[in-house]
């Protein structure tokens, strides 16, 4: 244990990555969101607003997944670290990042419900689909979204080390054409009604399960083909 956690402090040497790149990322799209939210106020909208710019750090995980192989995993091995110290550590650094975003989120989301979204009812981290069912699972969403992409990332990084370029082009195309099917398929069962209703009912929380099922498979899978990639 204490070796995967020398992990964490050896992907914190670079806290840019890890901290003050997502936090300046969430910062710029808040301040940017906050003034959009002035602005349509001032032009005398009355609707109540909702951005989707939280999530903006989010998506910037797929990249630091990459990074966090790419980048790190030959220091680690000329440093003697196992493949599965390292992939226990890195986990476990991402984990970390995604649960201090999570408290941003809930804590912003709790001040935007006190002020009445800043005092415009415009609202940046409370989202009122996510936030239905409570803070609680509000908070359960954006970390396991925030995993989501960083395992993407990770997986991703893996199978180029593993087998290249070329066959991490194919197996990307792949998903994609079955991506595509599933959509015809809904299409051709005119479910897309059904569908829809479906998310409806199962809800952030629903959502927030399905997705984490999805970052365990992508983690899993991540682990042999690290332990076969070349530094």
């Amino acid at each position: 244990m204490s070796r995967t956690l020398n992990v964490v402090r050896m992907q914190l040497i670079n806290r840019q990555t890890y901290l003050w790149i997502p936090l300046i990322i969430l910062g710029g799209a808040f301040a940017v969101t906050l003034a959009i939210y002035a602005i349509v106020r001032g032009a005398g909208g009355e609707a109540t607003m909702y951005g989707g710019g939280a999530t903006a750090p989010l998506w910037y995980f797929l990249f630091v997944g990459v990074q966090a192989l790419t980048l790190t995993f030959p220091f680690s091995q000329a440093m003697s670290v196992t493949r599965r110290e390292f992939y226990l550590g890195t986990l476990l650094t991402a984990a970390s990042t995604s649960a201090m975003l999570t408290v941003i989120f809930v804590i912003g989301g709790f001040i935007e419900a006190a002020t009445g979204g800043w005092g415009m009812e415009g609202y940046f981290f409370a989202l009122d689909w996510v936030w239905g069912a409570g803070p609680h699972v509000a908070a359960l969403f954006y970390f396991v979204l925030a995993m989501l992409f960083f395992v993407i990332g990770f997986w991703a990084a893996t199978v180029f080390k593993r087998l290249g370029a070329l066959w991490l082009t194919v197996i990307l195309i792949g998903i994609g054409v079955l991506l595509v099917g599933a959509v015809w398929l809904v299409t051709r069962m005119n479910a897309w009604v059904d569908l829809f209703v479906w998310f409806a009912s199962i809800g952030a929380g629903g959502l927030a399960l399905l997705l984490a099922t999805v970052v365990v498979v992508l983690a899993i899978l991540a682990f042999p083909a690290l332990r076969r990639a070349t530094p």
